[in-house]
């Protein structure tokens, strides 16, 4: 307890440091007041200011200080505003009621009596004893309530008359809590029991602790409130237990924030499952996709992303960085406004009238080189390939805290945000989770990866680059709204420079390397065949490599775009392309995946394969363009995803948002084109467009590759 106020003077008790002083002696000076106080076999000599310096002392009430307070207590401002305009109309009539009693008049002044006051039984020369029965007379209590109102009113207002100033609390014996939290903790982790199994768990472990009838039962209304007191504290209900084992892995200090001072500064890379299926057009068959994107913590732009099917594999992720150095190509039919130019720089910091007036080539995005990148423990992050990338680039790793989304809250909310905004609205939506999840979802995709990847990219340009962020504030203008884009150049305005690659060859750093041999025809990869005029003088030099690569000269594949290779010349450090021979076949990327799968198909039907039959078969069915229905469409066998080069090659019309962006007008089946499953039946080549759901059993899906049971995803990236 402590007092509403005190007297200080000789004899006064303060605790100061630890110590318990009386104050001995107080003199005046020009100073201010000097206190010669005595304590623990010494006496001090302090000034009164720091003796009642809050941090170091504190005063000790004496027995005549009668005006305590309680230090448990609420304010009486918090007691008055959680009361309801009922209860504080209540509390107003006690309150007359009690002044009434005390001086004889409602308003507590004679000042303001009225016309009636005082009444006869409430006369201030009554006995007070007198007045407290006849005012509980008049209301139907007992005198001690009436009495119990006054010592509140007299001791803390108004608000002392406030029912809601004393909480109940339970009468429960604190070794059975501790039991029930034990095994609420124990649960976590665990398939969620009912609340009374863990309830008599608690009971049987206080029986085996203390003893039978030592520790007291609480009854069973007030064991069930005490749970879901401590559900609060270890939550198990009444969410998914997946849901409750995020909130009970929260960190127990208050969340911090990333604060980034300029573009690039802090880049978010995180990969996530999106709520959409996808035609993948190597295998006519619906998959999951995954995405992988790089935020810029700062603007909140998307710098860069990579779709993928299936899973993420580590290449994937250095595609993301790679693209960071440079982006992506805008579309033909994108706006002015969310086409950036090349070099990345905006248009209003940097005067180019070749971006103006959309001359060259425009980027799709700014071109940012990362300072820092922040990622979870993911295989794909930590891998000895993009660690060793960045530390060459001078790109800091910082790795998020293990299962902390917060630590990466910016990208999580964007991909909340890309569900709710975009993908909810496209054809083959199955829903955040499986509770969510439609009849037959996956039976209604219907864009392949490539379109897929072209509505992203230009959903990300167009709607999300320029639409206000709640999350983007500038504090000299509070109210104003803000979006990504405009964010990024305020970033640039402020900062005053923009970092840029010292080499513009150096993404070639985050592809993948091989070692290989050159020989007359060429160097070969994965069975394919590439060539160029930098490797005459190559094959008359001796390879400068060690270990894997002695004897042999390091090839830099994109497996995105088999087309090409790149090489270096270890004299001049310049970089050069291979092309494929077959690559000339080709008007656009073709992925490892999509040729290696094609090998093995082929392969069930001819007894001798060369890629140039395998092209012959792939380009003979890629003549089912996007005028053909929608039947057709879905059998086709369209070109794989990742390279959004394809963005440019489709026109485009100017519509808004989702349904009405130009890459999903282009592709969308008219609306009274429906699509029947037994006309996808008759129209499938041998079989291949049969309806295989990702909920298949393994062995089945084994089975569609005939006498071939390699598993098609798990080594696509292995040389052949």
């Amino acid at each position: 307890m402590s007092s509403g106020h005190v007297k200080v003077g000789v004899g006064t008790r303060f605790i100061y440091d630890g110590q318990i002083l009386t104050v001995e002696k107080m003199t005046p000076t020009a100073y201010g007041v000097e206190v010669v106080a005595v304590g623990g076999g010494y006496t001090h000599l302090l000034s009164l200011k720091m003796l009642l310096d809050e941090t170091r002392s504190r005063v000790i009430p004496s027995l005549e200080d009668t005006n305590w307070i309680d230090e448990e207590a609420e304010t009486a401002a918090l007691l008055l505003a959680q009361l309801s305009e009922a209860e504080r109309h209540a509390v107003r009539e006690r309150a007359t009621h009690v002044r009434e009693v005390l001086t004889g008049f409602r308003s507590g002044s004679e000042e303001l009596k009225q016309l009636d006051e005082p009444r006869p039984q409430f006369n201030p020369r009554l006995p007070l004893r007198d007045r407290y029965e006849a005012k509980a007379a008049e209301l139907g209590l007992t005198r001690r309530t009436v009495e119990r109102w006054g010592a509140d009113y007299q001791r803390f207002g108004e608000a002392g008359l406030a029912s809601s100033r004393f909480v109940p609390q339970m009468d429960v014996d604190e070794r059975w809590l501790a039991e029930l939290m034990s095994a609420m903790t124990a649960a976590v982790d665990q398939s969620r029991p009912t609340r009374s199994a863990l309830i008599r768990a608690a009971f049987r472990q206080c029986e085996e602790r203390y003893g039978p009838g030592v520790v007291p039962i609480p009854p069973k209304s007030t064991a069930y409130r005490a749970f879901t007191k401590l559900n609060t504290k270890i939550p198990l209900y009444p969410l998914s237990t997946k849901r409750n084992r995020d909130i009970a892995g929260r960190a127990n200090q208050p969340y911090g924030r990333l604060v980034a001072t300029r573009p690039g500064e802090y880049v978010y890379l995180d990969t996530t499952r999106l709520d959409v299926y996808a035609m993948d057009p190597a295998t006519l068959r619906w998959v999951n996709v995954e995405l992988t994107v790089a935020l810029d913590a700062y603007s909140r732009c998307v710098i860069a992303f990579c779709l993928t099917p299936v899973s993420t594999k580590a290449v994937d992720a250095a595609t993301v960085l790679y693209r960071c150095y440079r982006p992506r190509p805008a579309g033909k039919s994108w706006p002015d406004y969310a086409v950036w130019p090349e070099h990345g720089i905006p248009r209003c910091v940097l005067i180019d009238h070749e971006a103006i007036e959309r001359q060259g080539d425009c980027a799709g995005g700014p071109a940012t080189v990362p300072e820092t990148i922040v990622v979870d423990h993911g295989k794909i992050y930590v891998s000895e390939h993009l660690t060793s990338v960045c530390a060459r680039l001078g790109i800091t790793i910082q790795p998020a805290r293990v299962r902390q989304p917060t630590d990466k809250a910016p990208v999580e909310r964007f991909f909340r945000t890309l569900r709710e905004s975009l993908l909810q609205y496209l054809p083959g939506y199955k829903g955040p989770d499986l509770y969510s999840r439609g009849l037959n979802a996956e039976s209604h995709a219907f864009y392949y990866l490539d379109e897929l990847d072209d509505i992203l990219g230009e959903w990300i340009a167009t709607v999300y680059h320029h639409r206000p962020h709640d999350g983007l504030v500038e504090p000299t203008l509070p109210s104003a709204q803000i979006s990504p884009a405009m964010m990024y150049e305020h970033g640039l305005a402020r900062s005053g420079y923009v970092e840029v690659p010292s080499d513009p060859d150096l993404a070639y750093e985050f592809l993948k390397v091989v070692p290989r041999t050159i020989q007359h025809y060429g160097v070969e990869v994965g069975r394919r065949r590439y060539s160029g005029a930098i490797l005459t003088k190559l094959s008359q030099l001796h390879s400068p490599y060690s270990g894997r690569f002695r004897n042999k000269w390091p090839v830099y594949i994109d497996p995105d775009d088999i087309r090409y290779v790149y090489i270096r010349d270890p004299e001049d450090r310049s970089w050069h392309t291979l092309e494929w021979e077959h690559a000339k076949a080709l008007a656009a990327p073709l992925s490892d995946e999509a040729l290696r799968h094609m090998r093995r198909k082929a392969a069930r039907i001819y007894e001798f394969v060369d890629d140039l039959l395998v092209l012959d078969e792939l380009l003979a069915r890629w003549q089912v363009t996007a005028k053909s229905s929608a039947t057709e469409r879905r059998l086709a066998l369209r070109l794989a995803r990742q390279d959004a080069q394809l963005s440019g090659k489709t026109q485009l019309s100017d519509a808004e948002q989702v349904t009405q962006l130009p890459s999903v007008a282009a592709v969308s089946p008219p609306t009274d084109d429906t699509v029947d499953d037994t006309d996808i039946n008759d129209a499938a080549d041998d079989g291949d467009a049969a309806a295989v759901g990702d909920d298949d059993i393994d062995e089945e899906l084994d089975a569609d590759y005939g006498r071939d049971s390699e598993d098609y995803y798990g080594n696509s990236w292995e040389d052949a």
